[in-house]
């Protein structure tokens, strides 16, 4: 079906390490499709670009003629996956798990190709709600304690004197169980995934199935430089993003994010990536123009070359120009506001007071063409009021009854 060293050749430019390469090799030149697990816990149903990457090598793959199994971890969600905390995760109600697993499958579809013959849906909640608790003591025992708190977030929290939930020790082990039995070929996580499927590997090997093997892809810091992508963090780019949003954020980023995010965010010729790089270093114009091009790269990527073209011009008119775009969303106010902080809370509703009081201060919001830099000043509703916020996003308020 496909050649291995070609194949392989075109994943790496987003894979950071492959465990079992050798084996992928073989799977590849025996020409059946391969089974590719894609496993999500179903407590976030936000995924943006760095989820993406993922996403976009398992595309490639689908478009070769092998199946992405997507798992809905509705039974280990219950439990609450570890990974990059520092406390127990909060327990969803099953509405709640339902709602989300609906919503990883919309967005997933902006990547993924759906059709039966290359997409499959999976519940792990299929195989364990009718396990016995002997079977469950048995998985159990292929495990060992030193094993678990091997997992460098386990000896932190320790170390931290936070308490570790039994139902947190074992949930590497449910996921990596999830491995054998969906019958995985393969995995693409990103390297904080690595511990759970190793010991997907693991039970695959103990109960006499080859196997699979795990890709980790790069993973990028989020908008400001710092940690990965979050939404608590405010420093993402969502799947979902509208067109004008994916653009105005990445023009956003600081410099030397244009290069990592070039390389896994776009399908750029990597010597493209290397000039826009250069580019960026330079600072100033040539930094700005720059991020135009992985700008217009990334939405012609998710929405389409015209989209894009159109996202452009808009920026340039709105942005570089410093024109007010010819429509406003307007805001209708449904709560008295007094202040600057007031006012912005009620356009941008989904964002902390401290973003907003964050936003006022770095200089990026305006009031009728007026910066405003001081959270606390009086603000008169009943006048009309322009704000404009970041450097793309606009709102306007008719004065009151």
């Amino acid at each position: 079906m496909n050649d291995p060293l070609t194949v392989i050749g075109r994943l790496r430019r987003t894979t950071d390490a492959i465990i079992g390469e050798a084996d992928l090799c073989e799977r590849l030149a025996a020409g059946r499709p391969l089974r590719i697990k894609y496993g999500v816990d179903l407590t976030a149903p936000d995924l943006h670009l760095g989820h993406a990457v993922n996403l976009w090598m398992m595309r490639q793959l689908q478009d070769l003629g092998h199946q992405v199994v997507f798992l809905l971890g509705d039974l280990t969600t219950r439990v609450g996956d570890p990974t990059g905390r520092s406390d127990t995760r909060p327990v969803l109600t099953p509405e709640e798990i339902s709602a989300n697993a609906s919503s990883f499958l919309e967005q997933v579809s902006l990547v993924l190709r759906t059709e039966p013959s290359v997409f499959e849906v999976r519940r792990n909640s299929e195989w364990y709600d009718g396990m016995r608790i002997a079977e469950l003591l048995g998985l159990f025992g292929q495990v060992t304690q030193a094993q678990l708190m091997s997992r460098d977030m386990f000896r932190a929290r320790v170390e931290a004197g936070r308490e570790i939930g039994v139902h947190e020790l074992v949930y590497p082990v449910l996921q990596g169980y999830d491995s054998f039995a969906m019958r995985s070929d393969l995995t693409i996580v990103g390297s904080d995934q690595l511990f759970n499927e190793q010991l997907g590997r693991h039970f695959q090997q103990r109960l006499g199935m080859p196997p699979q093997v795990v890709i980790t892809t790069t993973i990028t810091p989020g908008l400001d430089g710092r940690a990965k992508q979050s939404k608590s963090l405010n420093n993402y780019i969502g799947l979902t993003d509208t067109p004008q949003d994916k653009f105005g954020k990445l023009m956003s980023i600081p410099d030397e994010l244009v290069e990592p995010y070039a390389h896994v965010y776009t399908e750029l010729p990597l010597e493209t990536v290397a000039a826009l790089a250069a580019s960026a270093e330079a600072g100033g114009p040539a930094a700005r123009d720059a991020k135009l091009r992985l700008a217009a790269a990334v939405v012609t990527r998710y929405h389409g070359a015209g989209t894009a073209r159109t996202e452009l011009q808009s920026f340039q008119q709105t942005f570089t120009h410093r024109t007010q775009p010819t429509e406003i969303p307007t805001v209708v106010l449904d709560h008295p506001v007094t202040t600057v902080l007031d006012l912005l809370a009620a356009v941008r509703p989904s964002e902390t007071r401290s973003q907003l009081r964050r936003l006022i201060h770095q200089g990026a919001v305006t009031i009728n063409n007026t910066r405003a830099t001081d959270p606390t000043h009086p603000v008169d509703p009943a006048t009309p009021l322009v704000i404009r916020s970041g450097p793309r996003t606009w709102h306007q308020i008719h004065p009151t009854p």
